[in-house]
């Protein structure tokens, strides 16, 4: 049976690979707290008793604290509780801990969450305080690769850079999408008119349909680095990769996405392994096109202190910082939620 060493070393493990929004970490947290206050409703060994409330339990603490809940897959979700995670035997000897000490072990975590917060803060002060002279890409990036706390979310802050830098010139290019049906299939056209008109804005007076060329976002959640990130309105799907690629993943790329045209966006060591593994797979084919972290950062060089920096600079740092403030959102204090708590007067000399 593992004692509060083995207990206190899983939980510092699932913290030291939880990114910022500390979902994991904070669903552990509620757990003990709710197991704390109502012993006799929870029996930390018996799964089923909080497997699925707990979601609820951490989403509304989440929800004061980020800004956000997780809105991964539901099999991702109870990966927590695995062996090489937070089973119940441990987690019923953190509870254990936990009792002893009034909260200490809730205590625990909300106080690694702080700190991590404040690492964000620093990393994520550096841009909103940027000036178009002043801000460097690679700044910003390594400020996230080199912080061991924020190693995690670098993928989510690689997807913010993406975004801000593709919304901004395609605005500013005023790209323009249409669509268009060839005369001769008018009777088709007539057919289904109201399918026509609902899903693409043609009918049989207007052949031809215009809308502004646009990016968009999927959403804030990835839990397993795979999937679509970004797409566009004018075709290319777009898959933003900062974590190194195997080819367990590239497969898992181009399988999730149906698009025939991907674009990739990925650090410039894995371009030209990315290409061999495509290549190897037979999906060289599907790829548009291969974006490095140097084209992003010569191209926000360009955007921020080129010839048309007086039309892009602000811009360009206006959606980055929108995007930033939605990704991560700013922990300015305690949130009364957990200093209500009075988790500042429970302390414990092993949980420190």
């Amino acid at each position: 049976m593992p004692d509060r060493v083995d207990a206190k070393q899983a939980l510092d493990n699932l913290i030291k690979i939880a990114r910022v929004h500390f979902y994991k970490p904070i669903q552990i947290a509620e757990i003990l707290y709710n197991a704390r206050l109502y012993p006799d409703s929870i029996n930390l060994a018996r799964l089923e008793d909080y497997r699925k409330i707990s979601k609820k339990w951490r989403d509304a603490i989440s929800i004061e604290l980020v800004g956000n809940r997780s809105t991964s897959n539901s099999r991702y979700q109870d990966d927590l509780f695995n062996d090489n995670a937070i089973p119940p035997v441990i987690l019923e000897e953190l509870g254990k801990e936990n009792i002893r000490t009034g909260g200490a072990v809730e205590s625990y975590i909300y106080r690694q969450f702080v700190n991590r917060r404040s690492q964000l803060a620093q990393a994520l002060d550096y841009v909103l305080e940027a000036t178009t002279e002043s801000f460097e890409l690679k700044t910003f990036i390594d400020s996230f690769r080199h912080e061991a706390g924020l190693r995690r979310s670098i993928d989510k802050a690689f997807e913010v850079v993406v975004y801000a830098l593709f919304s901004t010139l395609v605005n500013a290019l005023d790209l323009q999408v249409e669509i268009s049906i060839d005369a001769d299939k008018q009777n088709i056209l007539t057919e289904f008119s109201d399918f026509a008109n609902k899903v693409m804005c043609l009918d049989d007076e207007n052949f031809v349909s215009n809308q502004s060329a646009r990016v968009f976002r999927v959403g804030v959640a990835n839990a397993a680095d795979r999937g679509l990130d970004m797409y566009s309105n004018w075709g290319p799907a777009i898959q933003i990769k900062h974590l190194s690629l195997s080819e367990e993943k590239a497969e898992e790329i181009v399988n999730s996405v149906t698009s025939d045209r991907i674009v990739i966006v990925c650090k410039d060591a894995d371009e030209r392994l990315i290409l061999s593994l495509l290549n190897q797979l037979g999906w060289r084919s599907r790829i548009q096109s291969i974006v490095t972290e140097s084209n992003l950062d010569s191209w926000y060089k360009k955007a921020l202190r080129g010839t048309y920096a007086e039309f892009l600079g602000e811009e360009l740092l206006t959606c980055l910082c929108e995007e930033i403030v939605k990704e991560f959102p700013a922990l300015e204090e305690m949130p009364s939620i957990l200093n209500d708590r009075n988790y500042e007067n429970i302390i414990d000399g092993f949980w420190v």
